[in-house]
């Protein structure tokens, strides 16, 4: 991952990339929020299941190829390849921080 990744962001690009939910209380806050394909998530567990859900459907590896301060947000653009139409493609991650946990993050 990026040296310039904030260690919660670099946590969960690892984690997403693994397919591994285990410590999501590590960058997760509890009431955090994610949005990915039109749906939102709500909480760690909620997270937990999403992660799950699209790690086995999409077995899907990022690398990040920017990282980009834009106000309270950190938008990271990476290259995603995995199974799905339009593979490899690239992803921007909007990320908000608070207490270094990651609060919101919505994929486009």
């Amino acid at each position: 991952m990026s040296a310039d990744l904030p260690k919660p962001i670099a946590d969960y690009f690892a984690a997403a990339n693994a397919c591994d939910t285990r410590n999501l209380h590590d960058y997760f806050a509890e009431d955090a929020v994610v949005q990915d394909e039109r749906e939102e998530r709500r909480g760690v567990a909620a997270i937990r299941n999403w992660m799950k859900d699209t790690g086995e459907k999409y077995a899907a590896v990022a690398e990040v190829t920017t990282v980009v301060l834009q106000a309270d947000d950190i938008v990271v653009a990476a290259k995603v390849t995995g199974n799905f139409p339009g593979s490899p493609a690239t992803l921007h991650y909007t990320f908000r921080l608070r207490d270094d946990r990651i609060v919101h993050l919505e994929i486009q």
